[in-house]
């Protein structure tokens, strides 16, 4: 065992001594908040000139709770969990079933404007480019888009998200999402304002893959047409696939493979939640041994080595692992039983995290700011600023 300062690491290495290298953080959950805490001293600053330009989708969100009893007009008892609501629908197969379900918000969505907008809570200037409405902003957008420079290119997505407290099931409307695509991307901003915006930005972060049918396609033409240009220091790049399960394997090999690429250019973050983990290892050949800390804290560093990018970040309701040249660890989350919100959640994970990443922070330290963001939102169903979340470190 080995230890610092700020630290104490147990270093393991897998079968074989290849890339299974991790660092389990042992770190008190006291301790590293506090030292995050200092760590946003002054971070306001920093972030109001670190740009970030975010895209390519768009969605209107409903909110929505599934009724077990009517009690009254006014008053029902909510089905809060996965599992009896799939015993329900199984139930009915055959026959039939009538399921009330009770809007409770109606929000922006898709996981590129929840990322940018929590980016932008904390301070950092904001381009999204996506489909948020077409020729008209969709209202849901219109507050996002007063704080945000926005190149709106199709209507958005709509989803009707069944939250429950154990999960939640996303039922989208896809069909504009065929028109984001280079071509028409091109037809609302121009080859040589994209590589100006690119060569501004502190991050890049091109999210939701899967839904977007013309998404490698973009990939590629970002590859050939932009990236070369750019010049200076490497710039921070976030991938999201978004749960790719509906996708081919030979399509989910394609989309890394040009991921990979992308480090010539950028330093790359891979984000992923556990399902998506397991998804993307099945098709790189690296198996998940398992859900506890260390293990997907070694997943992510063999998926890290496997694709030759800079970072690969796991996010799992409970903690958060992640790996990096300087090696691997893992942080606890502020988990709670009965979150008012969770449709976002991650997005807001991946916000944090790569807010701890613009700022320069370390691994453990990115990833706390990370599952602070979350906590704090899944708690508040609002976006922290950077004070927000300071006093909810004092918390944890």
């Amino acid at each position: 065992m080995l230890k610092d300062s700020r630290y104490e690491l147990a270093i393991l290495i897998g079968e074989g001594g290849e890339s299974g290298i991790y660092m389990a953080a042992l770190m008190s959950q006291h301790q590293l908040p506090q030292q995050v805490i200092q760590r946003l001293q002054g971070a306001q600053e920093l972030l109001a000139s670190s740009k970030v330009v975010v895209g390519l989708d768009g969605f209107v969100d409903t909110i929505l709770h599934v009724v077990d009893k009517r009690e009254s007009a006014a008053k029902f008892t909510r089905l809060t969990q996965m599992g009896v609501f799939a015993d329900r629908i199984k139930a009915a197969a055959g026959l039939s079933a009538n399921i009330e379900l009770v809007p409770e918000m109606l929000k922006l969505g898709g996981n590129g404007p929840i990322m940018a907008n929590a980016m932008g809570a904390y301070g950092a200037p904001i381009t999204y480019i996506g489909s948020l409405g077409s020729p008209a902003i969709h209202p849901v957008f219109n507050e996002f888009a007063a704080r945000a420079k926005v190149y709106s290119v199709a209507e958005p997505g709509y989803t009707d998200a069944m939250e429950f407290e154990d999960g939640k099931l996303m039922f989208g409307k896809n069909e504009s999402l065929k028109q984001i695509n280079w071509e028409n991307i091109l037809n609302y901003i121009s080859e040589d304002e994209i590589l100006r915006l690119f060569s501004e930005a502190s991050l890049v972060a091109l999210v939701n893959w899967t839904m977007i049918p013309h998404m490698s396609e973009i990939f590629q033409s970002v590859l050939t047409r932009i990236a070369p240009k750019l010049q200076g220091p490497k710039r921070l790049v976030f991938f999201d696939l978004a749960d790719p399960a509906k996708r081919t394997r030979e399509d989910i090999d394609q989309a890394l493979k040009l991921i990979a690429q992308f480090q010539q250019y950028f330093k790359v973050i891979l984000g992923l939640n556990l399902r998506e983990s397991e998804q993307i290892g099945s098709v790189l050949g690296i198996a998940l041994e398992g859900d506890r800390p260390e293990m997907v804290t070694e997943h992510a560093a063999k998926i890290r080595t496997k694709l030759a990018v800079d970072t690969v970040v796991i996010h799992p309701t409970a903690f958060a692992a992640a790996a990096d040249a300087s090696g691997a660890t893992f942080v606890d989350g502020p988990y709670t039983a009965k979150p008012k919100i969770t449709t976002g959640a991650g997005d807001h994970f991946n916000a944090g995290f790569c807010v701890g990443r613009v700022l320069g922070c370390d691994l453990a330290e990115s990833l706390q700011i990370g599952v602070g963001t979350s906590g704090f939102y899944v708690r508040n169903a609002k976006s922290p600023t950077v004070e927000d979340l300071k006093a909810f470190l004092v918390t944890l």
